[in-house]
């Protein structure tokens, strides 16, 4: 699956309740934080809400890179 936006945030899903709500909260919130516009948001969610969960949870994930912050020392 390709990238609906060329960007990524730094956010790992590992852990994260699997409820597609809370998973779209949590990306929600990190991709706020990381100043993404409106419609940048709304163009990865529509996407993500276009299939099924496995759809809306691949998408997600293809829209995040987690940043080892242990190894960047």
């Amino acid at each position: 699956m390709k990238r609906v936006i060329n960007k990524a945030v730094n956010l790992d899903l590992v852990g994260v309740n699997g409820n597609a709500f809370m998973i779209m909260g949590v990306f929600g919130r990190q991709v706020r934080k990381e100043g993404w516009s409106q419609d940048e948001i709304d163009t990865v969610l529509k996407e993500a809400k276009s299939g099924d969960y496995n759809h809306l949870l691949a998408t997600i994930e293809n829209h995040c890179e987690p940043k080892d912050e242990e190894h960047d020392h």
